[in-house]
């Protein structure tokens, strides 16, 4: 059961590659928090935002873990200046939300967390950059993405996915985590669509679960 954690909200701008990008980070009342962490968000070109709820609901997860969180949106999205750039552009928006956090609370390892599309980019990212602790990546889109970028990564690794989710069919997620090193998990949401109607709360559950487990709760 996750536990309650007061929330201290700065809504701010990043200066993005691209222009500013519009974020919002939640911290903690520890003054010197052991880990961050930060959410990428769904598709910008079928409205994804950083306030879509299974990212609300990740970061919330997240948050009520320790730790400060940073949401933000992609280039084009919401408030954000530029382009939508294919997810080419984006990895780099990811990463200098990555060089904010290392700013704002440095040399504290990152928990980075993508829903849909920003799981194909923020786990690109995530995967190779030191800064980066550990990866989630929920409803990973795999029946039209490639996450083989993903097979050389040693970290751990959290995957979770409704089983009726029409982006990443059972046989395809299963075959894709097999083929990754451990650590890695595999949560299957019973019931669950892409976007966890119904059991978004199942979803926040396998990550705080996750959390424990890693030591990080």
């Amino acid at each position: 059961m996750e536990t309650t954690t007061k929330v201290f909200h700065r809504a701010l701008f990043l200066a993005g590659p691209a222009g500013r990008l519009e974020a919002s980070l939640w911290t903690t009342a520890a003054e010197n928090p052991t880990r961050a962490a930060l959410v990428c968000h769904p598709h910008p070109l079928f409205g994804g935002t950083m306030h879509n709820k299974v990212v609300f609901q990740a970061a919330k997860s997240l948050h009520a873990a320790g730790m400060p969180v940073l949401r933000f949106n992609f280039r084009g999205a919401g408030l954000s200046e530029g382009k939508h750039d294919r997810g080419h552009g984006e990895q780099d928006d990811v990463r200098c939300a990555l060089d904010f956090l290392d700013r704002e609370f440095p040399g504290r390892p990152v928990v980075l967390a993508g829903f849909s599309f920003g799981s194909t980019v923020g786990l690109r990212v995530g995967a190779l950059d030191a800064r980066v602790s550990h990866l989630i990546g929920l409803g990973i889109p795999v029946n039209d993405s490639d996450f083989s970028y993903l097979n050389p990564c040693a970290k751990p690794k959290l995957f979770v996915v409704g089983d009726k989710d029409q982006f990443a069919a059972r046989d395809r997620v299963e075959k894709v985590v097999a083929a990754l090193p451990e650590p890695k998990r595999l949560v299957i949401v019973e019931g669950a669509d892409h976007f966890f109607t119904g059991e978004l709360h199942r979803a926040g559950s396998a990550i705080t679960e996750w959390l424990k487990d890693q030591g990080i709760a």
